[in-house]
């Protein structure tokens, strides 16, 4: 099986080395096979890789900061329409995951370059401090993403009035 590869990986194109061990053992497996069986043995291994990596999202690079009253999260989506933006935001979590669709009118024997990274992404923050959700806003400029985030006052203190009844 697959291993799934980081942002970075598929960015590059690199594998890491004991992904390229686990092949070279597989090949070796297989050596003993006639060239034609062989053949078949690697376009099936081909196949199988190129299943997995449609099926596989990028990861979003991310900024995380505080300030006093507020956790900030940044993150870079330019070319991502508001209508492919998820975010979920939990008391401890945000989660936010998205589709950036390719200009599909430029045939792949057209490029020079292919380093930008087009389909499905994600990330999963765990917050370092629990924030209100229900007052989060998240503002989007020049394709900067930017999610405030303000943190719950612990030490917030009310007086509670005793009704009569």
């Amino acid at each position: 099986m697959l291993k799934k590869k980081s942002f970075f990986e598929k960015l590059t194109g690199s594998i890491k080395f004991d992904e390229e061990d686990d092949f070279l053992q597989d090949d070796e497996k297989h050596a003993k096979k006639s060239t034609p069986e062989l053949k078949k043995h690697i376009h099936e291994k081909e196949e199988e890789a190129a299943v997995v990596e449609e099926e596989e999202e990028g990861q979003l690079t991310i900024d995380v900061y505080q300030t006093n009253g507020e956790i900030v999260v940044q993150s870079m989506i330019a070319g991502v329409l508001p209508e492919n933006l998820s975010i979920m935001i939990t008391r401890d979590m945000i989660t936010i995951k998205g589709k950036r669709e390719e200009n599909r009118t430029i045939k792949e024997g057209d490029y020079y370059v292919r380093e930008l990274y087009w389909g499905s992404f994600s990330r999963t923050i765990n917050l370092p401090e629990e924030v209100d959700p229900e007052e989060a806003e998240a503002i989007e400029k020049h394709g900067l993403l930017i999610i405030k985030l303000p943190k719950i006052n612990k030490n917030k203190q009310t007086n509670l009035k005793v009704k009569s009844i």
